[in-house]
Protein backbone atom coordinates (compact mmCIF):
# COMPACT_ATOMS: atom_id res chain seq x y z
CA UNK A 1 0.00 0.00 0.00
CA UNK A 2 0.94 3.53 -0.22
CA UNK A 3 2.81 4.80 2.55
CA UNK A 4 0.64 6.54 5.17
CA UNK A 5 0.41 10.07 5.69
CA UNK A 6 2.37 11.47 9.01
CA UNK A 7 -1.07 12.60 10.84
CA UNK A 8 -1.94 8.62 10.40
CA UNK A 9 1.56 7.64 12.00
CA UNK A 10 0.47 10.33 14.64
CA UNK A 11 -2.99 9.07 15.29
CA UNK A 12 -2.17 5.18 15.40
CA UNK A 13 0.53 6.28 18.09
CA UNK A 14 -2.18 7.21 19.98
CA UNK A 15 -3.73 4.10 20.13
CA UNK A 16 -0.81 1.99 20.35
CA UNK A 17 2.90 1.74 20.10
CA UNK A 18 4.90 0.98 17.40
CA UNK A 19 7.52 -1.53 16.55
CA UNK A 20 10.80 -0.64 14.88
CA UNK A 21 12.76 -3.02 12.70
CA UNK A 22 16.42 -4.04 14.29
CA UNK A 23 20.20 -3.91 12.89
CA UNK A 24 20.72 -3.63 9.08
CA UNK A 25 24.50 -3.34 9.08
CA UNK A 26 25.69 -6.18 11.36
CA UNK A 27 22.77 -8.48 10.07
CA UNK A 28 23.77 -8.32 7.21
CA UNK A 29 27.41 -8.91 8.03
CA UNK A 30 26.17 -11.85 10.08
CA UNK A 31 25.21 -13.75 6.84
CA UNK A 32 27.45 -12.06 4.17
CA UNK A 33 30.64 -12.09 5.38
CA UNK A 34 31.34 -9.40 3.64
CA UNK A 35 34.25 -6.03 4.63
CA UNK A 36 31.82 -3.78 2.64
CA UNK A 37 29.51 -1.45 4.00
CA UNK A 38 25.88 -2.86 3.52
CA UNK A 39 24.82 0.42 2.22
CA UNK A 40 26.69 -0.83 -0.86
CA UNK A 41 24.60 -3.37 -1.46
CA UNK A 42 21.44 -1.12 -2.64
CA UNK A 43 23.24 -0.84 -6.10
CA UNK A 44 25.30 -4.19 -5.98
CA UNK A 45 23.14 -6.79 -4.61
CA UNK A 46 19.67 -5.36 -4.39
CA UNK A 47 17.76 -8.68 -3.52
CA UNK A 48 19.59 -9.10 -0.86
CA UNK A 49 18.37 -5.58 0.63
CA UNK A 50 14.62 -6.13 0.03
CA UNK A 51 14.95 -9.94 1.44
CA UNK A 52 16.50 -8.26 4.76
CA UNK A 53 13.77 -5.72 4.78
CA UNK A 54 11.12 -8.60 4.30
CA UNK A 55 12.60 -10.50 6.98
CA UNK A 56 11.80 -7.89 9.72
CA UNK A 57 8.81 -7.29 8.32
CA UNK A 58 7.58 -10.82 8.70
CA UNK A 59 9.00 -10.96 12.38
CA UNK A 60 6.38 -8.00 13.06
CA UNK A 61 8.14 -4.66 12.33
CA UNK A 62 5.42 -1.89 11.68
CA UNK A 63 8.40 0.65 10.57
CA UNK A 64 11.65 -0.41 8.76
CA UNK A 65 14.40 1.94 7.96
CA UNK A 66 16.08 2.51 4.52
CA UNK A 67 19.66 1.18 4.41
CA UNK A 68 20.84 4.36 4.11
CA UNK A 69 22.52 4.98 7.61
CA UNK A 70 26.32 5.80 5.64
CA UNK A 71 24.91 6.44 2.38
CA UNK A 72 26.90 9.64 2.60
CA UNK A 73 29.74 11.59 0.68
CA UNK A 74 32.43 11.00 3.73
CA UNK A 75 31.18 7.32 4.41
CA UNK A 76 31.89 6.53 0.51
CA UNK A 77 34.28 8.75 -0.35
CA UNK A 78 32.72 9.36 -3.92
CA UNK A 79 30.54 11.67 -5.48
CA UNK A 80 27.47 13.22 -4.95
CA UNK A 81 26.01 11.97 -7.66
CA UNK A 82 27.06 8.30 -6.33
CA UNK A 83 25.42 8.59 -3.36
CA UNK A 84 21.99 10.21 -4.26
CA UNK A 85 21.59 7.27 -6.83
CA UNK A 86 22.34 4.48 -3.66
CA UNK A 87 19.49 6.77 -1.57
CA UNK A 88 17.19 6.89 -4.40
CA UNK A 89 17.61 2.76 -4.40
CA UNK A 90 17.89 2.12 -0.83
CA UNK A 91 14.52 4.25 -0.41
CA UNK A 92 12.68 2.47 -3.39
CA UNK A 93 13.63 -0.95 -1.89
CA UNK A 94 12.24 -0.73 1.27
CA UNK A 95 9.08 0.53 0.09
CA UNK A 96 8.99 -2.10 -2.31
CA UNK A 97 9.52 -4.44 0.45
CA UNK A 98 6.37 -2.75 2.40
CA UNK A 99 4.22 -2.26 -0.54
CA UNK A 100 0.66 -3.86 0.07
CA UNK A 101 1.39 -3.58 4.10
CA UNK A 102 0.87 -1.90 6.59
CA UNK A 103 4.64 -1.21 7.35
CA UNK A 104 5.71 2.44 7.15
CA UNK A 105 9.13 3.26 5.60
CA UNK A 106 11.58 5.57 7.48
CA UNK A 107 14.19 7.30 5.62
CA UNK A 108 17.40 6.34 7.67
CA UNK A 109 20.10 9.14 8.01
CA UNK A 110 23.17 8.87 10.13
CA UNK A 111 25.71 11.05 11.79
CA UNK A 112 28.47 12.17 9.17
CA UNK A 113 31.51 11.45 11.06
CA UNK A 114 33.91 14.60 10.73
CA UNK A 115 36.29 16.38 12.91
CA UNK A 116 37.40 18.72 10.69
CA UNK A 117 35.78 22.22 11.30
CA UNK A 118 36.23 23.56 8.29
CA UNK A 119 33.93 21.07 6.61
CA UNK A 120 31.17 21.49 9.40
CA UNK A 121 28.65 23.98 7.08
CA UNK A 122 29.62 21.86 3.67
CA UNK A 123 28.27 18.86 5.77
CA UNK A 124 25.14 20.32 7.29
CA UNK A 125 24.28 21.03 3.45
CA UNK A 126 24.63 17.58 2.51
CA UNK A 127 22.37 16.89 5.11
CA UNK A 128 19.66 19.32 3.39
CA UNK A 129 20.20 17.49 0.15
CA UNK A 130 20.18 14.18 1.51
CA UNK A 131 16.38 15.26 2.92
CA UNK A 132 15.56 16.71 -0.29
CA UNK A 133 16.45 13.11 -1.92
CA UNK A 134 14.31 11.50 0.44
CA UNK A 135 11.37 14.02 -0.04
CA UNK A 136 11.73 13.66 -3.57
CA UNK A 137 11.24 9.89 -3.30
CA UNK A 138 8.42 10.12 -1.25
CA UNK A 139 9.58 9.57 2.69
CA UNK A 140 7.02 10.76 4.89
CA UNK A 141 8.88 9.84 7.86
CA UNK A 142 12.64 10.34 8.65
CA UNK A 143 14.89 8.78 11.43
CA UNK A 144 18.26 10.16 12.39
CA UNK A 145 19.90 7.96 14.17
CA UNK A 146 23.34 7.49 16.25
CA UNK A 147 23.34 11.58 16.85
CA UNK A 148 25.87 12.79 20.23
CA UNK A 149 24.25 16.77 19.22
CA UNK A 150 21.97 18.31 16.56
CA UNK A 151 24.29 21.08 15.76
CA UNK A 152 24.98 19.64 11.94
CA UNK A 153 21.05 18.85 11.39
CA UNK A 154 19.19 21.89 12.42
CA UNK A 155 19.29 23.57 8.75
CA UNK A 156 18.37 19.71 7.87
CA UNK A 157 15.34 19.66 10.45
CA UNK A 158 14.18 23.32 9.30
CA UNK A 159 14.21 21.84 5.41
CA UNK A 160 12.13 19.25 6.30
CA UNK A 161 9.64 21.35 8.42
CA UNK A 162 6.04 19.78 8.75
CA UNK A 163 6.30 17.47 5.54
CA UNK A 164 7.18 14.32 7.35
CA UNK A 165 7.46 12.76 10.68
CA UNK A 166 10.95 13.20 12.01
CA UNK A 167 12.67 11.01 14.99
CA UNK A 168 15.93 12.10 16.45
CA UNK A 169 17.97 9.07 18.29
CA UNK A 170 21.37 10.43 20.07
CA UNK A 171 23.97 7.84 20.93
CA UNK A 172 24.87 7.99 24.87
CA UNK A 173 27.27 5.92 26.99
CA UNK A 174 26.23 3.58 29.63
CA UNK A 175 27.41 6.75 31.69
CA UNK A 176 24.04 8.85 30.02
CA UNK A 177 26.66 11.10 27.93
CA UNK A 178 27.00 11.29 24.24
CA UNK A 179 30.58 11.65 21.70
CA UNK A 180 29.87 15.70 22.29
CA UNK A 181 29.51 15.47 26.10
CA UNK A 182 26.53 16.70 26.41
CA UNK A 183 24.15 14.39 28.73
CA UNK A 184 21.09 12.46 27.53
CA UNK A 185 18.90 14.96 29.33
CA UNK A 186 20.32 18.17 27.87
CA UNK A 187 20.03 16.45 24.42
CA UNK A 188 16.33 15.35 24.93
CA UNK A 189 15.95 19.37 27.01
CA UNK A 190 17.13 20.85 23.47
CA UNK A 191 15.42 18.18 21.46
CA UNK A 192 12.06 19.04 23.17
CA UNK A 193 12.87 22.73 22.09
CA UNK A 194 12.62 22.01 17.95
CA UNK A 195 8.99 22.37 16.60
CA UNK A 196 10.06 20.34 13.33
CA UNK A 197 11.45 17.23 15.59
CA UNK A 198 8.17 14.62 16.67
CA UNK A 199 10.16 12.33 17.95
CA UNK A 200 13.24 12.28 20.38
CA UNK A 201 14.76 9.34 22.21
CA UNK A 202 17.99 6.99 22.16
CA UNK A 203 19.42 4.58 19.95
CA UNK A 204 22.83 2.03 19.69
CA UNK A 205 25.69 2.67 22.12
CA UNK A 206 24.22 0.50 24.81
CA UNK A 207 22.29 -2.35 25.78
CA UNK A 208 18.45 -2.38 27.28
CA UNK A 209 19.51 -2.26 30.69
CA UNK A 210 21.52 0.85 30.87
CA UNK A 211 19.15 2.48 27.91
CA UNK A 212 17.02 1.72 30.65
CA UNK A 213 18.32 3.33 33.56
CA UNK A 214 19.40 6.68 31.16
CA UNK A 215 15.62 6.72 30.34
CA UNK A 216 14.39 6.50 33.96
CA UNK A 217 16.66 9.04 35.36
CA UNK A 218 15.07 11.72 32.29
CA UNK A 219 12.08 14.13 32.96
CA UNK A 220 10.46 13.98 29.43
CA UNK A 221 7.62 16.67 29.09
CA UNK A 222 5.53 14.22 26.98
CA UNK A 223 5.19 16.81 24.20
CA UNK A 224 7.26 14.65 21.75
CA UNK A 225 6.86 10.91 21.15
CA UNK A 226 9.86 8.72 23.30
CA UNK A 227 11.79 6.03 21.09
CA UNK A 228 14.25 3.24 22.39
CA UNK A 229 15.96 0.90 20.63
CA UNK A 230 19.08 -0.57 22.01
CA UNK A 231 21.74 -2.51 21.30
CA UNK A 232 21.69 -6.76 21.65
CA UNK A 233 24.17 -5.87 24.00
CA UNK A 234 27.79 -5.21 24.17
CA UNK A 235 30.54 -6.86 21.24
CA UNK A 236 33.53 -8.66 21.02
CA UNK A 237 36.53 -7.46 19.26
CA UNK A 238 36.93 -10.29 16.67
CA UNK A 239 39.69 -9.53 13.45
CA UNK A 240 38.93 -5.82 13.76
CA UNK A 241 35.21 -7.06 13.39
CA UNK A 242 32.51 -6.22 16.44
CA UNK A 243 30.23 -9.92 17.42
CA UNK A 244 27.41 -9.84 19.20
CA UNK A 245 25.89 -12.39 21.40
CA UNK A 246 23.06 -14.02 19.66
CA UNK A 247 21.59 -15.65 22.33
CA UNK A 248 20.14 -12.95 24.88
CA UNK A 249 16.97 -12.20 22.88
CA UNK A 250 14.84 -13.55 25.55
CA UNK A 251 16.65 -10.99 27.89
CA UNK A 252 16.33 -8.55 25.63
CA UNK A 253 12.61 -8.66 24.85
CA UNK A 254 12.20 -8.99 28.12
CA UNK A 255 13.74 -5.27 28.88
CA UNK A 256 12.37 -3.46 25.79
CA UNK A 257 9.47 -4.61 27.28
CA UNK A 258 10.05 -3.28 30.59
CA UNK A 259 10.86 -0.03 28.92
CA UNK A 260 8.06 0.19 26.63
CA UNK A 261 6.08 -0.32 29.86
CA UNK A 262 8.42 2.98 31.22
CA UNK A 263 6.29 5.06 28.56
CA UNK A 264 8.75 4.66 25.56
CA UNK A 265 5.91 4.78 22.58
CA UNK A 266 8.37 3.08 19.85
CA UNK A 267 10.78 0.42 20.30
CA UNK A 268 13.26 -1.66 18.42
CA UNK A 269 16.75 -2.71 17.88
CA UNK A 270 20.11 -1.17 17.18
CA UNK A 271 23.43 -3.39 16.64
CA UNK A 272 23.63 -6.88 16.81
CA UNK A 273 19.60 -7.40 16.78
CA UNK A 274 18.58 -9.93 14.19
CA UNK A 275 14.73 -11.01 12.85
CA UNK A 276 14.89 -13.29 15.82
CA UNK A 277 15.03 -10.22 18.36
CA UNK A 278 11.93 -8.51 16.79
CA UNK A 279 9.43 -11.32 16.91
CA UNK A 280 10.54 -12.11 20.60
CA UNK A 281 9.80 -8.63 21.12
CA UNK A 282 6.40 -8.74 19.14
CA UNK A 283 5.35 -11.61 21.18
CA UNK A 284 6.29 -10.22 24.80
CA UNK A 285 5.33 -6.21 24.41
CA UNK A 286 2.17 -5.01 25.07
CA UNK A 287 1.47 -2.41 22.33
CA UNK A 288 -1.89 -0.59 23.95
CA UNK A 289 -0.87 2.76 24.45
CA UNK A 290 -2.05 3.73 28.01
CA UNK A 291 -2.56 7.43 29.20
CA UNK A 292 0.76 8.78 30.07
CA UNK A 293 1.06 10.01 33.71
CA UNK A 294 2.19 13.80 33.79
CA UNK A 295 5.54 14.59 33.94
CA UNK A 296 7.65 17.73 34.87
CA UNK A 297 8.52 19.56 32.11
CA UNK A 298 12.26 20.48 31.23
CA UNK A 299 12.68 23.74 32.05
CA UNK A 300 14.50 26.41 30.20
CA UNK A 301 18.24 26.62 31.27
CA UNK A 302 18.20 28.71 34.46
CA UNK A 303 20.65 31.58 34.76
CA UNK A 304 23.96 30.53 36.55
CA UNK A 305 23.81 31.02 40.51
CA UNK A 306 25.81 34.55 41.34
CA UNK A 307 28.70 32.81 43.51
CA UNK A 308 31.71 32.61 41.10
CA UNK A 309 35.11 31.83 41.84
CA UNK A 310 35.89 34.45 38.55
CA UNK A 311 38.62 36.08 38.22
CA UNK A 312 36.57 39.24 37.00
CA UNK A 313 34.55 38.78 40.22
CA UNK A 314 34.26 42.20 42.51
CA UNK A 315 36.90 43.96 39.91
CA UNK A 316 34.44 46.00 37.60
CA UNK A 317 36.10 48.84 36.38
CA UNK A 318 39.23 48.35 36.29
CA UNK A 319 41.67 46.80 33.91
CA UNK A 320 42.08 42.99 34.03
CA UNK A 321 46.28 41.78 33.73
CA UNK A 322 46.57 37.85 32.80
CA UNK A 323 49.80 37.13 32.41
CA UNK A 324 50.41 33.14 31.08
CA UNK A 325 53.72 31.10 32.04
CA UNK A 326 54.42 27.99 29.86
CA UNK A 327 54.49 24.85 31.52
CA UNK A 328 58.31 23.27 31.05
CA UNK A 329 58.70 21.07 28.30
CA UNK A 330 60.76 18.43 31.39
CA UNK A 331 60.23 17.94 34.78
CA UNK A 332 62.34 20.90 36.30
CA UNK A 333 59.38 23.60 37.02
CA UNK A 334 62.21 25.64 38.85
CA UNK A 335 62.06 28.76 36.73
CA UNK A 336 58.19 28.82 36.06
CA UNK A 337 57.56 28.56 39.76
CA UNK A 338 60.08 31.73 39.99
CA UNK A 339 58.15 33.67 37.65
CA UNK A 340 55.29 32.83 39.68
CA UNK A 341 56.39 33.97 42.86
CA UNK A 342 58.29 37.44 41.16
CA UNK A 343 54.45 38.38 40.12
CA UNK A 344 53.16 37.60 43.11
CA UNK A 345 52.94 41.07 44.36
CA UNK A 346 52.95 42.64 40.83
CA UNK A 347 49.15 43.37 40.55
CA UNK A 348 48.03 40.53 38.11
CA UNK A 349 44.62 38.95 38.21
CA UNK A 350 45.16 35.50 36.80
CA UNK A 351 48.05 33.61 35.86
CA UNK A 352 47.09 31.22 32.59
CA UNK A 353 48.91 27.92 31.51
CA UNK A 354 48.80 26.66 27.61
CA UNK A 355 47.85 23.46 27.18
CA UNK A 356 50.94 21.51 24.93
CA UNK A 357 50.52 24.48 22.58
CA UNK A 358 51.80 23.66 18.57
CA UNK A 359 50.81 19.87 19.46
CA UNK A 360 54.26 19.60 21.70
CA UNK A 361 54.13 17.74 24.95
CA UNK A 362 54.58 19.69 27.91
CA UNK A 363 53.86 19.30 31.64
CA UNK A 364 49.55 19.20 32.35
CA UNK A 365 48.24 22.85 31.98
CA UNK A 366 45.96 22.28 34.84
CA UNK A 367 48.54 19.81 37.12
CA UNK A 368 50.90 22.99 37.06
CA UNK A 369 48.06 25.57 37.75
CA UNK A 370 47.14 23.53 40.88
CA UNK A 371 50.72 23.72 42.25
CA UNK A 372 50.77 27.51 41.57
CA UNK A 373 47.66 28.28 43.06
CA UNK A 374 48.88 26.18 46.00
CA UNK A 375 51.94 27.31 46.74
CA UNK A 376 51.15 31.18 46.24
CA UNK A 377 47.69 31.47 46.62
CA UNK A 378 47.60 33.65 43.12
CA UNK A 379 44.46 33.01 41.06
CA UNK A 380 45.57 30.72 38.16
CA UNK A 381 43.97 29.91 34.70
CA UNK A 382 44.92 26.83 32.56
CA UNK A 383 44.35 26.20 28.91
CA UNK A 384 42.20 22.99 28.28
CA UNK A 385 42.03 22.05 24.75
CA UNK A 386 39.93 19.64 22.11
CA UNK A 387 42.94 17.86 20.32
CA UNK A 388 44.05 15.25 23.06
CA UNK A 389 40.85 14.11 25.12
CA UNK A 390 37.60 12.77 24.41
CA UNK A 391 34.87 14.03 26.46
CA UNK A 392 35.31 11.43 29.39
CA UNK A 393 38.68 12.43 30.23
CA UNK A 394 37.57 16.36 29.95
CA UNK A 395 34.94 15.76 31.79
CA UNK A 396 37.23 13.67 34.58
CA UNK A 397 39.70 16.66 34.31
CA UNK A 398 37.92 19.57 34.62
CA UNK A 399 35.92 17.34 37.92
CA UNK A 400 39.48 16.98 39.45
CA UNK A 401 40.22 20.35 38.67
CA UNK A 402 37.14 21.45 40.55
CA UNK A 403 37.79 19.44 43.87
CA UNK A 404 41.50 21.54 43.47
CA UNK A 405 39.71 24.72 43.59
CA UNK A 406 40.34 25.53 40.30
CA UNK A 407 37.42 27.40 38.84
CA UNK A 408 38.71 29.38 35.33
CA UNK A 409 39.52 27.93 32.26
CA UNK A 410 40.04 29.03 28.52
CA UNK A 411 39.01 26.97 26.27
CA UNK A 412 40.71 26.36 23.05
CA UNK A 413 40.78 24.00 20.04
CA UNK A 414 44.08 23.42 19.90
CA UNK A 415 46.77 23.10 17.30
CA UNK A 416 47.30 20.30 15.59
CA UNK A 417 49.74 17.75 16.02
CA UNK A 418 53.33 18.34 14.24
CA UNK A 419 53.36 16.27 10.63
CA UNK A 420 55.91 14.26 11.47
CA UNK A 421 54.28 12.68 14.86
CA UNK A 422 51.11 11.79 12.74
CA UNK A 423 52.02 8.37 12.43
CA UNK A 424 52.43 7.53 15.68
CA UNK A 425 50.03 10.00 17.55
CA UNK A 426 45.98 10.84 16.42
CA UNK A 427 44.40 13.77 17.49
CA UNK A 428 41.21 13.38 18.87
CA UNK A 429 39.29 16.24 18.20
CA UNK A 430 35.82 14.85 19.37
CA UNK A 431 34.47 18.85 19.27
CA UNK A 432 35.93 21.72 18.65
CA UNK A 433 35.82 25.19 21.62
CA UNK A 434 32.21 25.69 21.23
CA UNK A 435 31.80 22.05 21.58
CA UNK A 436 33.44 22.02 24.75
CA UNK A 437 32.10 24.84 26.12
CA UNK A 438 29.19 23.75 25.83
CA UNK A 439 29.81 20.58 27.89
CA UNK A 440 31.21 23.14 30.67
CA UNK A 441 27.91 25.03 30.85
CA UNK A 442 25.97 21.81 30.92
CA UNK A 443 28.08 20.54 34.41
CA UNK A 444 27.59 23.83 35.10
CA UNK A 445 23.86 23.04 35.43
CA UNK A 446 24.54 19.58 36.68
CA UNK A 447 27.75 19.22 39.34
CA UNK A 448 28.78 23.04 39.46
CA UNK A 449 25.41 24.56 39.84
CA UNK A 450 26.37 25.78 43.80
CA UNK A 451 29.52 27.25 42.43
CA UNK A 452 29.88 27.28 38.57
CA UNK A 453 33.51 27.43 36.91
CA UNK A 454 33.88 30.64 34.59
CA UNK A 455 35.60 29.90 31.06
CA UNK A 456 36.39 31.88 28.09
CA UNK A 457 37.68 31.55 24.73
CA UNK A 458 40.09 32.83 22.49
CA UNK A 459 39.89 35.39 19.64
CA UNK A 460 42.60 35.49 16.19
CA UNK A 461 41.69 38.57 15.09
CA UNK A 462 44.20 37.48 12.39
CA UNK A 463 41.68 35.40 10.59
CA UNK A 464 41.46 35.94 6.97
CA UNK A 465 37.41 36.44 7.03
CA UNK A 466 37.10 38.69 10.09
CA UNK A 467 33.21 37.68 9.55
CA UNK A 468 33.83 34.03 10.16
CA UNK A 469 35.62 35.02 13.49
CA UNK A 470 33.43 37.53 15.32
CA UNK A 471 30.07 34.92 14.48
CA UNK A 472 32.71 32.35 16.45
CA UNK A 473 32.71 34.88 18.87
CA UNK A 474 28.92 35.37 19.39
CA UNK A 475 28.78 31.12 19.50
CA UNK A 476 31.08 31.02 21.57
CA UNK A 477 29.52 34.09 24.24
CA UNK A 478 26.10 32.00 23.54
CA UNK A 479 28.08 28.67 25.24
CA UNK A 480 28.64 30.54 28.11
CA UNK A 481 31.88 32.10 27.36
CA UNK A 482 32.48 35.04 29.99
CA UNK A 483 35.71 36.68 29.03
CA UNK A 484 38.07 36.27 25.29
CA UNK A 485 41.98 36.52 25.05
CA UNK A 486 43.47 37.13 21.93
CA UNK A 487 46.42 36.65 19.82
CA UNK A 488 49.10 38.79 20.09
CA UNK A 489 48.44 42.37 18.78
CA UNK A 490 52.13 43.99 17.43
CA UNK A 491 50.36 46.82 14.36
CA UNK A 492 47.23 49.00 13.78
CA UNK A 493 45.55 46.75 11.51
CA UNK A 494 45.27 44.09 14.53
CA UNK A 495 44.23 46.92 16.64
CA UNK A 496 41.49 47.89 14.30
CA UNK A 497 40.17 44.05 13.53
CA UNK A 498 39.85 43.76 17.12
CA UNK A 499 38.09 47.04 17.97
CA UNK A 500 35.43 46.26 15.31
CA UNK A 501 35.38 42.54 17.02
CA UNK A 502 34.52 44.29 20.60
CA UNK A 503 31.95 46.56 18.38
CA UNK A 504 29.86 43.96 16.76
CA UNK A 505 29.70 41.09 19.95
CA UNK A 506 30.44 43.24 23.05
CA UNK A 507 32.64 40.86 24.33
CA UNK A 508 34.90 41.17 27.36
CA UNK A 509 38.67 41.43 25.91
CA UNK A 510 41.83 40.96 27.15
CA UNK A 511 44.54 42.08 24.27
CA UNK A 512 46.82 39.53 23.73
CA UNK A 513 50.53 41.33 24.42
CA UNK A 514 53.55 39.75 23.69
CA UNK A 515 56.80 42.34 23.82
CA UNK A 516 59.84 40.18 21.60
CA UNK A 517 63.21 40.39 23.18
CA UNK A 518 65.25 40.25 20.24
CA UNK A 519 65.43 39.96 16.78
CA UNK A 520 65.90 36.01 16.60
CA UNK A 521 62.79 35.69 18.95
CA UNK A 522 60.53 37.90 16.67
CA UNK A 523 61.92 36.55 13.53
CA UNK A 524 60.61 32.75 14.73
CA UNK A 525 57.26 34.17 16.25
CA UNK A 526 56.76 35.28 12.48
CA UNK A 527 57.70 32.62 10.72
CA UNK A 528 57.10 29.70 13.12
CA UNK A 529 54.01 30.59 15.33
CA UNK A 530 50.71 30.52 13.37
CA UNK A 531 48.22 33.31 14.62
CA UNK A 532 50.96 36.30 15.71
CA UNK A 533 50.91 38.68 13.58
CA UNK A 534 54.45 40.09 12.92
CA UNK A 535 55.14 42.68 10.36
CA UNK A 536 58.46 43.73 9.02
CA UNK A 537 58.02 47.21 10.17
CA UNK A 538 58.06 45.20 13.94
CA UNK A 539 61.69 43.39 12.42
CA UNK A 540 62.68 46.60 12.00
CA UNK A 541 62.21 47.78 15.41
CA UNK A 542 65.80 44.97 16.23
CA UNK A 543 68.91 44.58 15.31
CA UNK A 544 71.25 41.49 15.55
CA UNK A 545 73.99 43.34 17.65
CA UNK A 546 71.20 44.15 20.52
CA UNK A 547 72.05 43.57 24.36
CA UNK A 548 69.53 42.11 26.63
CA UNK A 549 68.75 45.37 27.56
CA UNK A 550 68.09 46.61 24.24
CA UNK A 551 66.03 43.72 22.89
CA UNK A 552 63.84 43.89 26.03
CA UNK A 553 63.33 47.91 25.96
CA UNK A 554 62.37 47.29 22.07
CA UNK A 555 59.53 44.80 23.49
CA UNK A 556 58.76 47.28 26.61
CA UNK A 557 57.94 50.10 23.90
CA UNK A 558 56.09 47.72 21.64
CA UNK A 559 53.92 46.80 24.39
CA UNK A 560 53.03 49.87 25.37
CA UNK A 561 52.65 51.14 21.64
CA UNK A 562 49.86 48.61 21.53
CA UNK A 563 48.29 49.47 24.72
CA UNK A 564 48.18 53.16 23.91
CA UNK A 565 46.07 51.94 20.83
CA UNK A 566 43.24 49.50 22.99
CA UNK A 567 43.30 51.01 26.07
CA UNK A 568 39.32 52.75 25.15
CA UNK A 569 38.06 49.60 24.01
CA UNK A 570 39.78 46.62 25.49
CA UNK A 571 38.80 45.46 29.15
CA UNK A 572 42.39 44.31 30.07
CA UNK A 573 45.48 42.54 28.70
CA UNK A 574 46.73 39.05 28.33
CA UNK A 575 50.61 38.88 28.90
CA UNK A 576 52.78 36.33 27.09
CA UNK A 577 56.33 36.69 27.66
CA UNK A 578 59.19 35.03 25.26
CA UNK A 579 60.88 32.71 27.85
CA UNK A 580 58.76 33.49 31.14
CA UNK A 581 60.87 37.23 31.47
CA UNK A 582 58.19 38.76 33.42
CA UNK A 583 60.24 41.22 35.41
CA UNK A 584 59.35 42.82 31.94
CA UNK A 585 55.67 43.20 33.37
CA UNK A 586 56.72 46.07 36.04
CA UNK A 587 57.90 48.04 33.20
CA UNK A 588 55.31 48.02 30.77
CA UNK A 589 52.81 48.79 33.52
CA UNK A 590 54.92 51.87 35.36
CA UNK A 591 53.44 54.69 33.22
Amino acid sequence: MTQQKKMTIQDKLKKEKLLFDGAFGTYYAKIYDTRELPEYANTMYPERVRRIHEEYIEAGAEIIRTNTFASNTVSFDKAWESVQENIRQGYRLAALAAEARNVYVAADIGQISCHQQFHKEQISKEYVEICRTFLEEGAELFVFETFSDMEDIREALEFIGDKAFVIVQFLVNQFGYSQSGLSARKLVQRAERIEWIDAVGFNCGVGPGHMQQIIRNINFSGDKILTALPNAGYPQIVSNRMIFDQGNSDYFAKKVSDIAADGADIVGGCCGTTPEYIRKMRERISFVQTEKASSTCVKDIEPLPKKSASFFADKEGKKFIAVELAPPLGSDDEKLMDAAHLLLKSGVDVLTFPDSPSGRTRADSILMAEKVARETGMCVMPHICCRDKNAIAIRSQLLGAYINDIRNFLVITGDPIPSMARSSIKSVFNFDSVGLMQIMRDMNEEQFAQSPICYGGAINQGRRNLEVEIGRVKKKMDAGAAFFLTQPVSTKEGVERLRRIKEETGARILCGIMPFVSLKNATFMKNEMTGIDVTDEVLLRYREDMTREEGEQTGILLAKEMMALTEAFVDGYYFSFPFNRVGMLEKILNK
